[in-house]
């Protein structure tokens, strides 16, 4: 067991190496900072000096030297637009993000599980062809899109609902139905899918097969035996997903103005702040792999032959 944690220790470390690299190197294609930044007419001196503040005037591979001397003593940098640690704006931002996130998550669910349940359970019936057709929905129509259509009709046409922004308080839940919905319908077609498919493989399977010959009834079979079984993928996806809704919800973000670290990395993007757009990334790589690490780790603990094939 020892041995394959270290070698999913190593794949991991891997995987963030790439990472950081691929973004260091991504942002540079995107033009210089110091001309956007720059005064319009900013005379040469001026911009060598911004160049000289942000370490830019240094060879390519010696930025890239520092930057991850930086990282491995856990410092991200400085913004370009705030002159603020790129952590200490992230870890302001994140909390907002894990609000809209966790509201997404638990839509999912709730859409997902129940609606995959009875599809799988009333396979080739009506509630199956709905089923069908609400995942093949979620995962077709685009989240903007969603959430455009919402804004226009519960916040523009009926007034139900505010538009823009997260409120003064957590509990101002109004502004985050919105939002959340249109990032949950997404992954909620997701759930719907793979629930169906692991209740399917589940019911097909010969313990359940023995449980309805002694005479079990269908309800135990279903909650006790079925259920248990083919919630391990489910659980995998909804966790997968929960890292996901809260680092990448870009076009929520900025569709809703909310303030989230999606809204921020978008911000970094369009001032081509380097730091910015490096540190986000990057910290929300950082949740990806360690998901994925333990769950890889639980799963060898669970199933022995996984660690053995490997």
């Amino acid at each position: 067991m020892g041995r394959y944690i270290l070698t999913r220790t190593f794949y991991s470390v891997i995987t963030l190496w790439l990472l950081v690299t691929i973004v260091f190197g991504m942002v540079r294609l995107t033009g210089d900072p110091v001309k956007m930044y720059g005064e319009v007419g900013a005379d040469k001196a001026y911009l060598d000096q911004l160049r000289q503040r942000w370490g830019l005037d240094k060879p390519l591979y010696r930025q890239y030297l520092s930057f991850m001397g930086n990282l491995l003593q856990g410092d991200f940098g400085y913004s370009f637009a705030k002159s603020l640690k790129v952590r200490d704006i992230y870890l302001e931002r994140l909390p907002n993000s894990l609000k809209l996130g966790l509201g997404a998550f638990l839509i999912s669910l709730v859409l997902g599980i129940p609606l995959g349940m009875l599809s799988a359970v009333q396979v080739n019936t009506w509630w199956d062809n709905f089923g069908k057709v609400f995942a093949l929905l979620g995962l077709s129509l685009p989240s903007f899109f969603v959430g455009l259509v919402l804004l226009l009709l519960f916040g523009v046409e009926l007034g139900w609902l505010p538009i823009i922004g997260k409120g003064n308080h957590w509990w101002d839940w109004q502004h985050l139905l919105l939002p959340a919905f249109s990032l949950g319908w997404y992954f909620s077609g997701a759930m719907v899918r793979i629930t169906r498919s692991g209740m399917l493989d589940v019911l097909g399977s010969e313990y359940i097969k023995l449980a309805r010959l002694k005479g079990v009834p269908e309800r135990v079979v279903m909650a006790r035996h079925a259920l248990k079984n083919a919630m391990i993928p489910v659980l995998t996806l909804a966790g997968l997903n929960l890292v996901v809704m809260v680092n990448v919800a870009v076009v929520i973000e900025v569709v809703f103005s909310w303030p989230g670290v999606g809204q921020l990395l978008y911000d970094g993007m369009t001032n081509r702040d380097f730091p910015m757009v490096q540190g986000v990334v990057l910290m929300g790589g950082v949740m990806i792999v360690m998901v994925n690490f333990i769950i890889d780790v639980v799963y060898a603990y669970v199933d022995p032959r996984i660690r053995l094939s490997r």
